[in-house]
């Protein structure tokens, strides 16, 4: 029982991988998108391991073994196998099966295979601090004069915060995310959830909206393009200055497909 059940969770789980890497894009939901070939090579990997562990011959514990020469033992070896307690050596008792607990393991590997886990979203990053910004040591080239100007979330905190030229003042700009609740009741957030590597190395960046055009917040986890001006406050290029936004105009978009990233604003339309 105990083969049947680490090849069931080999092959469970090498599907599994395999599924969210080959047919969609779900991988992206936990890795950046460079991890996908080894995602790709593991999931083969543990497959392979699956199909040859199910045909693998296992020992019997029934069975007489055999000396070196390929006889059967004789009968002081069994006599002293079983002076020892049987076949597993203490209590003449068979422990080698594997414990019922262990199959809720499979349970994991088929919610790969057939519902993988929800993508991080505005429940994380309400629970978790905004990211600190790194500090820009070379000097801030000149605002192009577009507008509105796309900008990502990392982008707006930098030259709010650290841009002692103060370029961003009264500046259009445009940035997207999605929508996390504030709790105190003042505005929302517009949140980008930023991958170095996976999910358990997430960080938040957080740009705090002031909608007076809206009598209610947008649903938590929409995916916008907004529009609008620095709210001031604080020293604008210090960093009393805080991340926030007046909103002039919000406008639902779809999500991309890689969302654990600060991109460049998607033009809506």
């Amino acid at each position: 029982m105990r083969r049947l059940l680490q090849s069931l969770l080999l092959k469970l789980t090498g599907l599994g991988l395999l599924r969210i890497t080959l047919f969609s894009d779900t991988y992206l939901r936990y890795v950046k998108p460079g991890l996908r070939p080894v995602l790709i090579a593991s999931g083969v990997v543990l497959l392979l391991l699956g199909i040859a562990a199910a045909f693998s011959r296992t020992d019997s514990g029934g069975h007489a073994r055999d000396d070196h020469d390929g006889h059967p033992s004789d009968g002081h070896e069994a006599h002293a196998h079983g002076a020892h307690g049987g076949h597993d050596g203490h209590d003449g008792h068979d422990h080698s099966g594997t414990p019922k607990i262990a199959w809720l393991l499979v349970l994991p590997a088929l919610s790969l295979l057939l519902f993988a886990p929800p993508a991080l979203g505005a429940y994380t990053a309400a629970r978790s601090g905004a990211k600190p910004v790194a500090v820009q040591k070379r000097g801030f080239e000149p605002l192009p004069a577009t507008s509105p100007l796309p900008l990502t979330l990392t982008d707006f905190t930098k030259r709010v915060q650290q841009d002692r030229s103060r370029a961003i003042r009264g500046r259009t700009v445009r940035l997207t995310g999605f929508v996390t609740p504030d709790a105190a009741g003042d505005g929302w957030y517009l949140t980008r959830i930023i991958f170095s590597c996976c999910a358990a190395d997430s960080q938040t960046v957080k740009i705090h909206v002031h909608d007076s055009g809206s009598a209610e917040p947008p649903a938590a986890n929409t995916w916008l393009a907004v529009t609008g001006t620095w709210h001031p406050a604080g020293t604008l290029g210090t960093p009393s200055a805080p991340a926030a936004l007046d909103a002039d105009r919000t406008t639902p978009i779809a999500q991309p497909i890689n969302a654990f990233t600060d991109d460049l604003p998607i033009t809506p339309g």
